[in-house]
Formats: structure tokens, sequence, C-alpha cells
């Protein structure tokens, strides 16, 4: 019996469930919403992690307990740390697939315009929506680089990573590192405005940005980068000027 007859070949349907995967990824509404999921994602995890910085202000004993039991989830029925660690590598895939889809989606949109408009046709909105999610979200890159070699590991932190959580934040922006307290802010507010057009564009994704609700829609993706900026940059800011301590 020959090769050729002793192949077996996939059915058409097996073939055709298999391939759509890659078929919805590929697309560019597929790459949208896979952002849109993503971000979703990241934005649930801001809110947590505001609302566990803001415990800094119950004092140095209820922050430190709430970092300990970060890495003690579960416990016992599951190993230390296993938890957080589920959670970061979650994270860590949603960042990957978020950064992968914007770039191939600016790549496709380059592609489908080679030649460039001789009088730009876009709006200033539109030209500012694009500058802030392109090079905000490089900024943002390198600011939870360093926010994890500083705070996570404490390799560049004064304090060194064998401190308590408490007493890095405290060394972290004290105001002689007010340097430190405005690249911090200046990163959240670039944070803010990225989630801000980040959640419109998700609406807009998922079909919600209809013409009825694009007032309160607007103001949910308003407010809760409002909130969230102003929760993140509170705590280095009251630690450089000595209201935490």
């Amino acid at each position: 019996m020959s090769s050729r007859a002793s192949t077996v070949t996939a059915p058409p349907q097996a073939a055709s469930s298999q391939a759509l995967p890659r078929r919805l990824y590929g697309s560019s509404v597929g790459k949208k919403v896979v952002m849109a999921v993503t971000g979703a994602i990241l934005v649930l995890y801001l809110i947590a992690h505001m609302i566990g910085n803001l415990k800094i202000f119950l004092g140095r004993t209820e922050f430190d307990h709430y970092a300990h039991w970060l890495r003690t989830m579960g416990e016992p029925a599951l190993p230390h740390r296993v938890v957080l660690t589920i959670i970061e590598v979650v994270l860590t895939v949603a960042v990957i697939l978020h950064m992968w889809s914007a770039v191939s989606l600016a790549r496709r949109a380059r592609r489908a315009r080679p030649v460039r408009y001789a009088a730009r046709p876009t709006t200033q909105e539109h030209r500012y929506a694009t500058h802030v999610m392109r090079y905000g979200g490089i900024v943002i890159l390198l600011f939870v680089i360093w926010h994890l070699l500083d705070l996570t590991f404490g390799a560049v932190n004064p304090k060194g990573g064998g401190a308590e959580p408490y007493d890095k934040v405290v060394a972290d922006f004290a105001p002689s590192h007010w340097y430190i307290t405005l690249f911090y802010v200046v990163a959240v507010i670039l944070v803010g405005l990225h989630l801000r057009h980040g959640l419109w564009s998700a609406f807009q994704t998922l079909g919600w940005g209809r013409q009825n609700r694009y007032r309160g829609l607007r103001l949910l993706a308003d407010t809760v980068a409002a909130v969230l900026v102003l929760g993140f940059v509170s705590v280095p800011v009251f630690v450089t000027i000595g209201v935490v301590s």
C-alpha cells in the first residue's frame, strides 16, 4: 500500500474548527476584541491594586498585613504564593496580548494606507488619542518595569528587597526623592489618559457605544480614569509632603 493511500486527512469540519480561533484573531475585529478583554482584566487589576495601596493611610500594621496576605492567599489549601503567581501570569499574558494586538492593528493600518495624506484629514482629537495610546503606552511599560524593580523586588529601592512594604514606600517617596514622586505622578496621569481612551474604544468595539449611551459611557470612562489616577497619586504625594511617614 502506498504512503499516499495510507495518509489520513482530517475532516473538513475539524480543520475548520481548528483554524477558527486563528482566523478570528487574525481579523481586525478579533484583535480589537482581544484588546478590549485584556484591557478589562488590567482595569480590574488596577482597581484592586489601588484599593490595596490606599491601605497605607490606615497605618503601618494594616499595610504590611495586606502585603503579607497577598503572598499567603489560598493557604493552607494551596502552597505559599501560588495564587499571587497565577495572578501575575494572567496579568503578564494579558499585557503581552494587549500590546501585540495594538502593534498588529497599527501595522495593518499603515499597510492599508501606504501613502501619507498630503493634508492630514484626522481631527485634533484623533491625533491626541493616537499619541496618548502609542507613546503613553511606551512610558507606561517603562514605568511598570521600574515599579516592579522598585517596590516588588526592591532592586532599586533605597531600603532594598528585605525591608517591610511600608518602609519601602516611605523611603521611595521621601521628600529628598521628589523627582521619583514626580515621575510616578506623570506616569500615572499617562495611565489615566490611556485608560480613558481605552475604555471608550472598548465600549465601541463591544457595540455599546450607541448614540443614546454616548454621554453616559463617556462619563463612565472619565470617572473610572479620574478615580484611579487620584487614588494612585495620593500615596506618593502624601508621603512626599509628610502626611504619611
